[in-house]
């Protein structure tokens, strides 16, 4: 009973991002996602603290696997934020004057 109900959380909660992400406008997807890393850097933290236990062998197993995968998520994050900002860079524009 208890992984039907994991199950159904887990599938309700990719709905409700689905849906959630979806209805974002173009500008706020900067803040978003400086946000998403900010979040995704606290579950570095849980994931660090989950690979360190000597409790359980699968426990560490995870816990490596968490890190890895919200490094890449962190690292990526801030890839995607800085192209969006460098969008909004003024680009150099060329003399005029007919100088070559």
């Amino acid at each position: 009973m208890e992984a039907v109900l994991l199950g159904l959380v887990l599938m309700l909660s990719i709905f409700l991002g689905f849906e959630l992400i979806s209805k974002v406008p173009a500008t706020l997807h900067t803040p978003l996602m400086s946000g998403a890393n900010a979040i995704s850097g606290i579950t570095m933290v849980g994931a660090l603290a989950a690979a360190g236990t000597d409790v359980h062998g699968l426990a560490t197993v995870l816990g490596v696997a968490a890190v890895t995968f919200a490094t890449i998520n962190v690292v990526g994050g801030y890839m995607v934020t800085n192209r969006m900002l460098s969008m909004f860079k003024k680009k150099d524009q060329p003399q005029a004057g007919g100088q070559r």
